[in-house]
């Protein structure tokens, strides 16, 4: 087996055998196919696709390039949740507890983030005393105790999928869906999972910018999940603006505590209620969604959900006293209003606009090496649909680091369009797909 041949196949449209992507694979981790072979293949699959079955047999060689996570130890049906990123997306901070609360394992492997605001992990360590790093028995007995862990990402796990992405980044082929689907569940397969939820973002300030490529690809990822052997769901959900109220690490920390104890934004809440009765139902504690939302609307109420938050940060080494005082967590040196120099309608907000101005406020990493502001970020004060009055308070800036003069003040009202009379609603979410 050559892989010049598998290049040629593929370039003309043909489909490729398990055996030739897994000798591909293979060779590639072992560093015996050169990346300009490697990267011309990529460039084939970007203009002539791969089939369901290229794409899921692609996903299984890159899990089983490295290791794979054994969660057999840990009780119950373990049923994790990807999301494809957005602009304030606290969704985890929320969802794994209270999903916990109701009795669902959730063991949970999550990365850092690069780009507009920090990834969950680094959200968590804002938390002072908050520790990532456990061991295989420790992040077992964390679950098997509370129902919940988060931890941060092996660097054994889809070594393949690495290396792969690294090219991709470099050659211009990051936007093909059999890629992009096969590089995001193999992490969540190595990672051991049994049932995966996927939170499949579309607009302004998301990857995919339209429903239907969202769709495309959150169809792409459910049936790589059905061929594997994985239980999987996905919900495709607006990010035309930033979901919730806070863009930042601290900050998100803050309103996801405020959401567990019922005083949350109400799209995040209502997200995290859609997207956490999908795990409930795929982890057997509820028969339907409706009875899955119930119970998870009674955890906020009676306050299960998050006293689960409060065992979750004890258990990891964090300070617990957070979830009753949450000024315990790291707050700006400097922090400006920013307000409107018109009055009107919220028609639109530049959602990446504003993630980027994060990342310039110091709340994400420009560069891997860039080094994070807990406390910096953006808090949302208005939104789509909000009426404004001249001079109100549209937005709030925080950072230790840089001082927020004129410029970074006038970059977040450009963010913000406004006209005379409202928008239609936006639809929160678009679809629920099963199969």
């Amino acid at each position: 087996m050559r892989m010049v041949d598998i290049i040629h196949k593929k370039r003309n449209g043909k489909t490729l055998t398990e055996d030739e992507i897994r000798f591909m694979i293979e060779g590639f981790t072992r560093d015996e196919i050169p990346d300009y072979q490697m990267s011309a293949w990529a460039m084939a699959v970007y203009f002539r696709g791969m089939t369901d079955e290229e794409t899921a047999y692609l996903t299984r060689a890159m899990v089983e390039s490295g290791d794979q996570v054994d969660l057999s130890a840990i009780e119950g049906i373990k049923v994790d949740k990807h999301s494809t990123g957005g602009v304030g997306d606290t969704t985890t901070l929320v969802l794994a507890p209270l999903v916990a609360s109701a009795g669902v394992p959730v063991a949970k492997m999550s990365g850092r983030g690069l780009g507009h605001t920090g990834g969950t992990i680094d959200k968590l360590e804002s938390i002072p005393g908050f520790q990532v790093e456990l061991s295989q028995n420790q992040f077992v007995d964390r679950v098997n105790r509370h129902k919940i862990a988060v931890v941060g990402q092996s660097a054994d796990l889809t070594p393949a999928d690495k290396k792969l992405y690294a090219l991709r980044d470099v050659t211009a082929t990051v936007e093909s869906i059999p890629l992009i689907a096969s590089s995001i569940m193999s992490k969540k397969i190595a990672a051991g999972a049994d049932a995966i939820v996927l939170d499949v973002k579309t607009g302004n300030g998301a990857f995919m910018k339209t429903p239907e490529k969202s769709e495309e690809l959150a169809r792409a990822m459910v049936a790589i999940g059905k061929k594997i052997g994985r239980k999987t769901v996905a919900v495709i959900s607006d990010m035309n603006q930033p979901l919730g109220r806070a863009i930042g690490n601290a900050l998100e920390v803050k309103e996801a505590i405020a959401t567990l104890k019922g005083r949350g934004p109400a799209d995040l809440t209502e997200l995290c209620l859609i997207l956490g009765a999908q795990m409930l139902v795929l982890g057997g504690r509820a028969d339907s969604e409706a009875e899955a939302r119930r119970i998870l609307e009674n955890s906020i109420q009676s306050g299960k959900a998050v006293e689960t938050f409060r065992q979750f940060v004890q258990g990891q080494g964090g300070n617990p006293d957070v979830v009753d005082n949450p000024e315990l967590l790291p707050s700006a040196r400097y922090i400006r209003e920013v307000t409107s120099e018109q009055a009107g309608v919220i028609q639109q907000i530049d959602t990446e606009a504003l993630g980027t101005l994060a990342m310039k406020l110091g709340a994400g990493r420009e560069t891997r090496d860039s080094k994070i502001d807990q406390a910096a970020g953006i808090e949302m004060c208005k939104k789509i649909n909000d009426r404004v009055n001249k001079g109100e308070t549209i937005a709030i800036l925080h950072s230790n680091y840089v001082e927020i003069n004129d410029n970074l003040i006038n970059e977040t009202r450009t963010a913000f369009r406004f006209s005379e009379q409202g928008r239609k609603e936006i639809e929160l979410i678009y679809k629920i797909i099963h199969d």
